[in-house]
């Protein structure tokens, strides 16, 4: 026991599911690199235009934003392992990396679920309670709902990350993930690790599905109040405003329960890296594409601050000509001879 105590001290892991031939290597490199790219750009767009333009200071925004954060925070934990993975083929990940990792993809996992919970709660306010709405989604009441989210998912993340850094891992070090995932790691620990699925358990009802139920019973009395609008038009309109937010519900939560409540064995480890590919990296791409094509004001805000820049760049061009014709004046250079 001391001696397997002592190896987990200074062990490492090894992600083993990118074991490729040279020639694949390079494309690979490639095709992550690109994702991680519009991951970065797309977000990061989103980002800048809440902050910048006052049209969008909301608080559907707000938690937009905070989406992007998460979601930039969530593909930044694995492409880069990754990217450098595919380059050097050096599968090795120090134990404190690989803690690090699962800790950051945990406060990611769970604050996109209170994130997702808060827009579906803003949506339910604002086709059912209208002239409510102001009242009801007060800044106070907005900011605290976000930071609660990161608070929730911190928490969460700290003591998985701490229960899981305490196990011992004596005859596996080989992850068969492309990232430290909490699945994987406690399927190879030689620890007994019952009281650690059943909290997990028990913490998977408590936060994912309550958040989950919360959803949905948003959205049940958002379409109920849909199908009561008389007119075809003022139905679609209310639909609109949601359904951005209703297609990254399904995107996140549909393969996240999956991965979680299904049942565990040796046939499903293809299927549970599908499952992490498309929460952990196809969400946050297609996550600021989803508000982007669909939401007009995303699009107009674009366009204002892209003509803010435009015109900001237009006085800097003329303070600049003004400046250094005052410069001139001021020193005229000499007279050529002649």
């Amino acid at each position: 026991m001391n001696e397997c105590t002592n190896a987990t001290s200074v062990q490492e892991f090894y992600i083993v599911v990118f074991s490729m031939f040279s020639m694949g290597r390079l494309g690979l490199f490639f095709a992550l690199l690109m994702i991680y790219l519009v991951a970065i750009f797309g977000n990061l767009t989103i980002i800048i235009l809440v902050f910048f333009v006052p049209k969008l200071h909301t608080p559907m925004y707000l938690f937009l934003s905070n989406l992007a954060i998460v979601d930039i925070t969530s593909i930044s934990t694995c492409i880069p392992k990754l990217l450098s993975i595919t380059l050097t083929q050096d599968h090795r990940i120090s134990f404190p990396g690989c803690m690090v990792q699962m800790f950051f993809f945990l406060l990611c996992a769970n604050g996109e679920i209170c994130i997702l919970t808060s827009m579906a709660y803003d949506r339910y306010v604002a086709i059912c309670k209208p002239l409510l709405y102001h009242t009801i989604m007060r800044p106070n009441v907005y900011i605290v709902m976000a930071a609660s989210a990161w608070i929730v998912g911190t928490f969460n993340a700290l003591s998985h990350t701490l229960l899981t850094a305490i196990l011992q891992f004596c005859y596996s070090r080989d992850i068969n993930n492309f990232f430290c995932d909490l699945n994987s790691l406690i399927a190879l620990s030689s620890s007994d690790v019952t009281s650690r699925k059943i909290f997990m358990f028990f913490e998977t009802i408590s936060i994912s599905c309550i958040q989950f139920l919360l959803t949905i019973i948003s959205y049940i009395f958002i379409f109920s109040a849909i199908l009561k609008i008389r007119s075809s038009a003022g139905r679609m309109k209310a639909f609109s405003s949601c359904t951005s937010h209703l297609i990254t519900v399904i995107l996140f939560y549909g393969p996240l329960m999956f991965l979680y409540l299904k049942p565990q064995s040796e046939d499903s480890k293809d299927q549970d890296m599908l499952l992490s590919i498309l929460y952990l990296v196809a969400v946050p791409t297609l996550n600021p594409l989803v508000y982007s094509l669909r939401n007009k004001e995303v699009w107009v805000a674009i366009v204002t601050f892209l003509k803010e820049i435009e015109g900001n760049l237009y006085r800097l061009n003329i303070w600049l000509m003004g400046h250094f014709a005052s410069i001139n004046r001021a020193h005229p250079l000499p007279a050529l001879p002649g």
